[in-house]
């Protein structure tokens, strides 16, 4: 038992520091050699652990997808935070955020890593909506919301988001983001049975861009 809790806590440590290393250097820019003195292992430790760079990257991405949907559910359970802003805050804690954030990005973007990409994905997509469900629930016994498919709204609303929204799927002007986020509050409004402009109210709280939606 021992020596499970020793691998668990030595792998971790090697993904804490190739974190800042990734937000550092890169991947590409980032050498074996650099993981090796920066963690101070040989590198028969680390192939222990993991069998390239690439397989710390996945294992990289993981814990960030563990992270993401744990703190997404901490977030909707706290029932002291008002209905709509635990729906924006939930949606926010989605972001990848960390060292090696834009570089983990960028890195499940190239072509060679789709299934990766793919991956990702299919964890928001099976994920989210459950999490998000429950607080539509909460929304529909307050009044907020009038829906006899709070699961599904959520699932259409999160893979029009999951799509829309990746840049390497759809190219988009500022002007072009700006007028789907309008559309999107104005028909997600709808989509639930919400009062005209709650959506687009919140958003706006949490520094999302102005606009009036039109009926």
């Amino acid at each position: 038992m021992r020596t499970v809790k020793e691998a668990e806590e030595r792998r971790n440590e090697i993904l804490d520091a190739v974190d800042v290393l990734f937000g550092q250097k890169g991947f590409d820019g980032t050498s074996t050699n650099d993981i090796l003195e920066k963690v101070g292992i040989a590198r028969g430790t680390l192939y222990y652990h993991f069998k390239s760079k690439e397989d710390i990257m996945d294992a990289l991405i993981e814990r960030y997808n563990t992270r993401l949907i744990g703190a997404a559910q901490e977030i909707a359970l706290d029932k002291s935070i008002p209905v709509y802003e635990r729906i924006m805050r939930v949606v926010m804690a989605l972001n990848i955020s960390g060292e090696s954030s834009q570089e983990i990005m960028e890195h499940i973007h190239k072509p060679q890593n789709a299934l990766m990409h793919q991956k990702i994905q299919r964890v928001i997509i099976s994920g989210v909506p459950q999490i998000l469900g429950g607080i539509i629930r909460e929304g529909i016994e307050q009044g907020l919301f009038n829906t006899p498919f709070p699961f599904e709204c959520m699932e259409m609303i999160v893979i029009y988001l999951n799509t829309i929204f990746d840049n390497d799927i759809v190219e988009m002007t500022d002007e072009g983001r700006l007028s789907r986020m309008r559309a999107f509050a104005f028909n997600a409004e709808r989509l639930l049975g919400a009062e005209h402009g709650s959506l687009m109210h919140v958003m706006q709280m949490f520094g999302g861009e102005n606009g009036d939606s039109h009926e």
